[in-house]
């Protein structure tokens, strides 16, 4: 999974809401059975935005990407589907 969001619209819940539509269309209708993402180590926000979303942090992959012009670190994040099944259960 992948997101990009204008910065005047962030803060907003609306990555929050769109993850969940994406996360419960791949697990119920695509029947996935992982979902991950990954964010740059110093994006505080997005990394809270994944944890919100029910991702659990699995650690860094370094040097993974090349962004303007520099090799960065990328946390990595995933869910499972009988993990997304408890937390819908709960809530």
């Amino acid at each position: 999974m992948g997101y990009t969001l204008a910065r005047e619209l962030w803060g907003q819940g609306l990555i929050t809401e769109a993850l969940g539509a994406i996360i419960a269309f791949g697990f119920k209708e695509l029947e996935l059975l992982r979902l991950a993402a990954l964010c740059q180590v110093d994006n505080i926000g997005s990394a809270r935005v994944l944890e919100k979303s029910g991702l659990k942090f699995e650690g860094v992959l370094r040097q993974y990407y090349f962004i303007k012009g520099a090799q960065r670190d990328m946390k990595i994040y995933s869910i499972l589907k009988h993990e997304w099944e408890a937390a819908q259960c709960r809530g």
